[in-house]
């Protein structure tokens, strides 16, 4: 209720009552409404001009912020790493291992291939940073598939090795006649002169003359697939698997020293020099097969000869005179 003032009225020495004008009290009504708004206007002018006033909540908000984006560059920085140390192994792996050990190499595409069909980052998507965040989950991805890929890869190195490992044992790689024994190395593998029928016809294997009894030894790892006399031409004579498609023969032997099934090494001793079955003098003729295919031998001896040792064989062995079987 608003009060009501009064006013002395000196020549009639008396208290009269104020009375307010209508249109009076409208203007200092719309007097007060324009201070209030000029007064909003410059609170409002001034606030935009003032420094950022911010809460103690934005202020969190903001330090977390900031931190996500150090822990986002942080992880940046590690995955360029990770994909550096993966490109100079993808390197290796392509260039020297796979090379080695005559593997195919792995197409680059396959080894950097994203992922094809669904969405898998929809979840992601329609926040502030989804880009980013985004990003950051494909590059793992690709990585984790790079790095399965590489894992796969040597392991199939590793089984390469092991199976090169045993290839290497398995060759037959030395002479099975060490030199010190030998009287001379007859006759080698091409056209040679019969013994007997004094025809000219091929000879599948290299004979090395030595006295009877002489030491012969298995020139490559494997199993004694032979040891009999059953065989025409070759009388007393051994038989090995090597694996891997090698075989080699000894024939003519005056005894045995393994019996079939026997695993044995390179360099074990495996019978003697003899001369039986179609032999005209104690020797030891010896012969290589791979893949079923009777080869040369005269290219592996690569295990116990020097350089000197194999050019002086070579050529005696490419003399073409008469065998002794």
């Amino acid at each position: 209720m608003s009060k009501v003032k009064y006013y002395y009225d000196s020549e009639t020495l008396s208290y009269r009552k104020i009375e307010q004008k209508k249109g009076r009290k409208l203007g200092i009504v719309l007097l007060s409404l324009l201070g209030i708004f000029l007064s909003g206007f410059v609170l409002l002018v001034i606030y935009l001009n003032l420094p950022y006033v911010e809460t103690p909540r934005e202020k969190a908000l903001k330090r977390e912020l900031a931190n996500m984006e150090l822990q986002y560059e942080l992880l940046n920085r590690k995955m360029d790493q990770a994909e550096t140390v993966l490109d100079q192994l993808a390197d290796r792996d392509n260039n020297l291992y796979r090379v080695y050990f005559e593997a195919n190499p792995i197409p680059e595409n396959q080894r950097k291939a994203g992922f094809g069909g669904v969405n898998r980052y929809q979840e992601l998507e329609g926040f502030d940073n989804s880009k980013l965040v985004i990003n950051a989950h494909k590059r793992i991805d690709i990585l984790t598939k790079q790095i399965v890929v590489q894992s796969r890869s040597l392991d199939e190195i590793a089984q390469l090795a092991e199976n090169k490992e045993k290839l290497l044992a398995a060759i037959p790689a030395i002479q099975p006649v060490k030199n010190e024994d030998l009287t001379r190395m007859a006759s080698g593998y091409g056209y040679r002169t019969d013994p007997f029928t004094k025809a000219r016809k091929f000879h599948w294997g290299m004979d090395f003359t030595a006295p009877r009894g002489t030491p012969v030894y298995a020139s490559g790892d494997g199993v004694v697939s032979r040891a009999d006399n059953t065989a025409s031409g070759y009388g007393n004579h051994i038989r090995i698997e090597h694996g891997f498609g090698y075989e080699s023969l000894y024939a003519h032997l005056y005894k045995y020293n393994v019996r079939q099934g026997q695993k044995v090494k390179r360099g074990d001793l495996i019978g003697f020099v003899g001369s039986t079955g179609r032999s005209e003098a104690p020797h030891l003729h010896y012969e290589v097969f791979k893949d079923g295919e009777r080869i040369n031998p005269i290219n592996f001896y690569y295990g116990n000869l020097t350089a000197e040792e194999f050019a002086v064989l070579l050529e005696k062995s490419q003399q073409e005179n008469q065998s002794l079987d």
